[in-house]
Formats: structure tokens, sequence, C-alpha cells
């Protein structure tokens, strides 16, 4: 059987084994989190993130459910918040039997903690040459600009909803995002596409992109053109929380990077690949999120058949 619990370990070992970093990094930084927790005094513990110690992915949380509850059917999302979750009520009553309501994107603690997981970015560009105490510096300015952004929001009007409607509310962020990253770098790696032409028709090719395309929004370049080569490509703009630093487009290009594919950029992060002749193809930030948990999924069925309603933008697809 395949309770909560069971369900959120399998996606935990699944962001794991596709996060960019080395498994001996993840593992340091969760012996660093337990060692930080026991020399913790009584009332700074009241305030400490227990799940910090087996979860590296701040973003990615059981939000409402026991951990014991039998999963056989669950409502996927990108965005599930008041309206989903009445509407899965609603299907509910008339006897859909929907388990958990599974969102992308983080709600409740693990919205309010998503500055946490961008330090994944520090390695994942260091894994392309930038040295990692200039991207620690760089990462860092906007570190701080998420953790105040989040601060002000009302990050649990969606987690009141679940508990009043009895409904179990999961959010799966980072670690979807992982899967599209590891996926995108080994189809790039393999098929070594020479234009940013021929990188966009290589994503045309998976179904997410291709559905997307024929509701209005394609795989487009945003800085170049498809007649530009690619030259090195990177998959930096897919995980690790939120948009990467403006600032690092500089160093991209002292490493030899020729194109960045993103989910979404910000207008200063697309000045800045231009003034340093970056490529940027944006991918489409829901039909990435909608390849990243469909990866997702595919590997909780490995373990257990899962029905699966899409809602919030999510269309269910999957793999062999």
């Amino acid at each position: 059987m395949l309770t909560l619990q069971k369900f959120f370990e399998i996606v935990i070992a699944a962001g794991i084994k596709n996060d960019p970093r080395q498994k001996s990094e993840i593992d340091y930084l969760l012996k660093e989190e337990k060692e930080t927790y026991e020399k913790l005094g009584k009332r700074d513990k009241e305030f400490y993130d227990v799940e910090r110690l087996k979860n590296p992915y701040a973003d990615t949380r059981i939000l409402v459910g026991k951990s014991s509850q039998a999963i056989k059917k669950i409502a996927a999302g990108i965005d599930l918040e008041a309206e989903e979750l009445l509407v899965i009520n609603e299907l509910n009553r008339q006897g859909a039997k929907i388990d958990l309501a599974l969102s992308h994107h983080p709600e409740g603690i693990a919205l309010a903690k998503l500055a946490d997981v961008m330090g994944l970015q520090s390695d994942m560009y260091a894994l392309h040459g930038i040295p990692i105490n200039v991207m620690e510096k760089i990462m860092g300015k906007d570190i701080e600009k998420v953790m105040q952004s989040v601060h002000p929001i009302n990050t649990e009007k969606n987690i009141d909803i679940a508990k009043h409607l009895g409904i179990a509310y999961a959010c799966t962020h980072t670690v979807a995002d992982n899967m599209v990253y590891t996926f995108l770098t080994k189809l790039f790696d393999a098929k070594k596409p020479r234009t940013v032409g021929d990188l966009i028709d290589l994503m045309l090719e998976i179904p997410e992109y291709r559905d997307s395309a024929k509701r209005g929004i394609p795989p487009m370049p945003f800085t170049g053109s498809k007649k530009s080569r690619a030259g090195k490509i990177t998959v930096t703009g897919f995980t690790g929380g939120t948009s990467g630093s403006s600032e690092v487009y500089e160093s991209m290009k002292h490493v030899g990077i020729g194109t960045e594919v993103v989910m979404h950029i910000k207008p200063d992060s697309k000045k800045e690949a231009e003034k340093h002749h970056i490529n940027i193809v944006c991918a489409g930030h829901i039909a990435s999120d909608t390849l990243g948990m469909n990866l997702l999924l595919d590997e909780v069925e490995k373990h257990s058949k899962l029905e699966v309603v899409g809602l919030g933008g999510f269309q269910r697809i999957k793999r062999k």
C-alpha cells in the first residue's frame, strides 16, 4: 500500500537522485543541519524546522494529512490553490475519491522557506566552471531578496482551506525541477544541437513543450535568434527555487557558455545576457513544470499505480 509518507519518501529520493549536486554534498548538508540542531537550546529548538534534518528541499512538503493515509488517486496541478481545492472537494462530493491534492508550486511553510533551496544554484553553476566562491557571493544577495519578498505573504491561506475541507495537501517544487534539469541536460548532451533553432526543434519533440506550443506558448529565443550557434548549452535556469541572478552572465561568458535554457527570465537578466552575448532560450514556465511533475509521477508509479486527475494547468503524460 502506498501511504502518504511512502509517497513523500519516493519523491525526496527522486529529487536527490536528480540533484545537480553530488550525493556527498547533500549528505554533508543534512549532517550539518543535525549538528546545528543538537547545539540549540530548548527555546531555539521550539522554532527549528525539524523537517530540515531529513529533507534537503525546504519547498517540498506534506502540508496537510496523516502520514499513514493510503494514496491511490491524486489531483495534481502546477498551482493548487483555493479554487482548485474547492473543485477537488466538489469532485469528492460527487464520488471521485481523490486522496491527495498535489501542487507543484509551494504553499504554507514550503513557500515561507523558498529561499532556503536557492543555495543549490551556486553548486549548479559551479558545475559549469564558475568558481563556487563567486557564485555564493552572487547568490547571497538574491537569496536575501527572495526571503524578504516572501516574508509578508499570507502563506497559510490555502493550508487553512485544505484543513477545513479535510483534503490531504502536499507540494513538490525543487524535486520536480531537478527532474527536468536532469532530463534536458542528458538530452542536449546526447543530441548536441548546433543552433538555437536545432535546440528548439529538439524541445518540440517533447510532448509537454509541443502541447504548450499549440496553445500559443512555444520554446523561443529571448536573446539571440534561431540561427545563432548554440555553443555550450546549460539548463541552469530550471531548478533552485526561483530565477537566477542577473549578475551571473558575465561569469558565464568567461567560462564559455553560449546558450542558457530557462523556464522564465527577469527583464534585468535578459538585458545582462544580451550584454554578454549569451543566447537565452525560454522553454516556458508551465510546460517545464508539467514535464517535471510528469517525470516525478512516473518515478512514483514505478512503486505503485496511481490514478491522476490533472488540475491547475497540469496535464498527465506518462512515459514508458
